[in-house]
């Protein structure tokens, strides 16, 4: 695929461009360079215990980028040992999009997230579809057991400093927006999808009782 330089100016496309830009920006701390490792330690796999919710980044062979939510209660995902963790698939929209990018491309990462913290982690590596029923049965809830998870081979494991989430003011309630100013995701969806006689009021309708009836 031929790459398009944009219209806009002072764009930087090259490794030449690049390599004066790096030198404009400056190296990494000692620390920041250093602090990646090549198995989950201890403290990763703490980490991991205490997460709920993270984000996972695909692609597929063309090089064309997917990052997907996945949630549950703390723990959800199983470190297996220093190398392996395995998050299990929940029901969604069938879309398969990780799922059918990793076949195509292994190459993932993830970004941990734990409610409070301003820190997340991060853990880059290969990624497989897997269905091991010992696996399957342990990642169980409400007795309903996933029909396949995605087992991760760690390559790197590092923590991303707060400053993001401190800009953002994520885990600060008084700075989120009322709620009646958010934006509407049945409304989204509706026009978007534009299948006839699908109502923004119908969406919602099949959003609340999949929320309510498909969770597991």
């Amino acid at each position: 695929m031929k790459f398009m330089r944009p219209k806009y100016t002072d764009i930087i496309t090259t490794k030449e461009e690049f390599a004066s830009f790096r030198e404009e920006i400056g190296q990494p701390s000692a620390r920041a360079a250093s602090k990646v490792i090549t198995f989950i330690d201890e403290h990763c796999n703490d980490f991991i215990s205490k997460s709920p919710f993270l984000t996972l980044s695909t692609s597929d062979s063309d090089g064309k980028c997917d990052v997907s939510p996945r949630g549950d209660s703390p723990g959800f995902v199983t470190v297996l040992d220093e190398q392996h963790l395995f998050i299990p698939e929940r029901p969604g929209n069938r879309r398969m999009d990780s799922a059918h990018n990793i076949i195509e491309n292994p190459n993932i990462g993830l970004l941990f997230l734990i409610p409070g913290l301003g820190e997340t982690l991060r853990i880059n590596g290969k990624a497989y579809i897997c269905r091991d029923p010992e696996l399957l049965e342990k990642s169980k809830v409400k007795g309903r057991a996933p029909l396949f998870g995605i087992l991760v081979e760690a390559e790197e494991c590092f923590i991303h400093c707060a400053k993001a989430l401190i800009r953002s003011g994520l885990w600060n309630g008084e700075s989120w927006p009322a709620k009646e100013a958010l934006p509407s995701a049945p409304a989204m969806l509706a026009a978007h999808a534009k299948l006839p006689n699908d109502t923004s009021e119908q969406v919602a309708k099949d959003l609340k009782d999949s929320y309510k009836n498909r969770l597991y």
